[in-house]
C-alpha cells in the first residue's frame, strides 16, 4: 500500500509490486501460448524502469525515431517499428535501431524497401481488415476512410517482393473475444497471403492484465491459430496491459470555487496537460476515498490548473467536505499519461516516482522551469 503522505505533490507514482504482477502475467501468456509479446512505448516509456521490464520481456515496439532510439539505447534491443509515415531525413536512423519495420502503405514500402533490406531488416505491411469493435471513433483505426493500413482491395494476388510480415491493429483495451472476431476477419480476407510471410503482428489493445480478462481464452485462441499456421511467428504488442493499474497521480486541492451550485475543487494538476485521456476518451478515473456522485454527500467537480475553460471533469462524492490541502489521488494513471503530457501554460509538471517492493519512495524525475524553458529554446 502506497503511503500517500510520503509522496511529493504533484507526482505520478508507479507501484513496483503491481508492475511486476502485470509483467509476470504477460510473460506467462507469452510462454504458454508460444508467441512473442513486446512492450509498446506509446503507452509506457518510463525507461528508468526498463531494468525491471527486461527481467520479464526483452523487446519493444516503436512508432518514431525517438522511440526506436530509446528501444536500442535503454531496452538494449532493436525495435519492431511501425509509423504511419517515414521521412527521408529520419529513415536511416530509424532503420539502424530496428529489427523489423512495418510500412503503412505500398508506396512507403516501395520508397524505402531497399534501404531497409540493405540493413537486413524484416519488412512488413500494416493491413486494414476494415473491422473493429472499438466504439470510440478517436481510437478506431478501421473507421471508413482511415489512413492506417492497406485494405484488401489494394492488394494483388501476391504480396510485394520482400515482404516478410503483416501487421494489424484493431483493438483498444479490448478482450480476447474481440481479438478472436478480428482474427477471423483477418484470416478470411488476408489468409491467402499467410504462406508468403514469416510473421503476423496482432498489434496492441490486448488488455490481458485487466480484472475479468479471459486469459485462458486468449492463450487458446493464439495456440489454435499457431497450430493452423505453424510457419508464422505471432507477435502481440500491448502497451496498456503492462502498466494497467500500476500507479497513481497524487495531487492537492489548492482552492474550492462554487458557481450555480456546482462546487469545483481546483487541483495542482491539469486534465488537459497531465490526464489527457480523461478529455479525449472520455475516461473517468477513480479517486481514492471517493464514490460515484451520491445525493446527500459532499460532491465536487475536479478542476485543472490550466487556463483552458474545459480543463475539468466530474463529479465525485466524498464522505466529508474537501478542504484546501487535501490530497486527491487519481488511480490508474500510468499508461497513456506520462507519454502524453504537455507543458501547456507552463504549469508545474508532476514528478515521477517509484513505490518500491520495500515500501520506500524513490524519486525518478522532478521537473522544473528549465524543462519548460528548454522546450521553447
Amino acid at each position: 500500500m502506497i503511503d500517500f503522505e510520503k509522496i511529493p505533490s504533484p507526482c505520478y507514482v508507479v507501484n513496483e509490486q503491481a508492475l511486476r504482477k502485470n509483467l509476470a502475467l504477460i510473460r506467462s501468456v507469452k510462454e504458454r501460448a508460444g508467441v512473442e509479446i513486446i512492450l509498446a512505448f506509446k503507452a509506457f516509456a518510463l525507461w528508468k524502469l526498463f531494468p525491471i521490464v527486461r527481467e520479464y520481456i526483452p523487446y519493444s515496439t516503436a512508432s518514431s525515431l525517438s522511440e526506436a532510439s530509446l528501444a536500442y539505447e535503454e531496452m538494449g534491443n532493436k525495435a519492431h517499428t511501425y509509423s504511419p509515415a517515414y521521412t527521408d531525413a529520419e529513415f536511416d536512423a530509424i532503420a539502424d535501431c530496428s529489427s523489423h519495420i512495418t510500412f503503412n502503405s505500398l508506396t512507403q514500402y516501395a520508397r524505402f524497401a531497399e534501404r531497409a533490406k540493405e540493413r537486413g531488416i524484416s519488412c512488413g505491411l500494416r493491413i486494414n481488415p476494415e473491422f473493429s469493435d472499438v466504439e470510440t471513433d478517436l481510437y478506431n483505426p478501421c473507421a471508413p476512410g482511415s489512413r492506417l493500413g492497406v485494405v484488401f482491395d489494394n492488394f494483388g494476388e501476391n504480396l510485394p517482393l520482400g515482404i516478410e510480415g503483416l501487421h494489424f491493429h484493431t483493438l483498444c483495451e479490448s478482450s480476447s473475444y474481440d481479438l478472436e472476431r478480428t482474427l477471423n476477419v483477418v484470416e478470411e480476407r488476408f489468409g491467402k497471403f499467410f504462406s508468403q510471410i514469416k510473421w503476423l503482428n496482432m498489434g496492441g489493445g490486448h488488455l490481458m492484465t485487466r480484472e475479468g480478462y479471459d486469459v485462458e481464452h486468449l492463450i487458446s485462441v493464439l495456440k489454435n491459430f499457431k497450430a493452423k499456421y505453424p510457419n508464422l511467428q505471432l507477435i502481440l504488442e500491448p502497451g496498456s496491459a503492462f502498466a494497467w493499474r500500476t500507479g497513481v497521480l497524487v495531487s492537492d486541492v489548492v482552492d474550492i470555487v462554487e458557481n450555480k451550485g456546482i462546487q469545483t475543487a481546483i487541483l495542482n494538476v491539469s486534465f488537459a496537460c497531465h490526464m489527457p485521456d480523461c478529455l479525449e476518451m472520455p475516461y473517468k478515473p477513480a479517486i481514492v476515498g471517493s464514490t460515484e456522485e451520491t445525493e446527500g454527500l459532499p460532491t465536487y467537480r475536479m478542476g485543472g490548473n490550466s487556463c483552458l475553460s474545459g480543463d475539468f471533469y466530474g463529479n465525485w462524492s466524498f464522505e466529508k467536505p474537501l478542504n484546501v490541502g487535501d490530497k486527491i489521488v487519481f488511480e490508474d494513471m500510468i499508461h497513456y499519461t506520462t507519454v502524453k503530457t504537455t507543458m501547456f501554460n507552463g504549469v508545474t509538471h508532476p514528478s515521477i516516482g517509484l513505490w518500491t517492493c520495500n515500501n520506500e519512495f524513490q524519486l525518478l524525475r522532478k521537473y522544473d522551469y528549465l524543462d519548460y524553458k528548454n522546450r521553447m529554446d
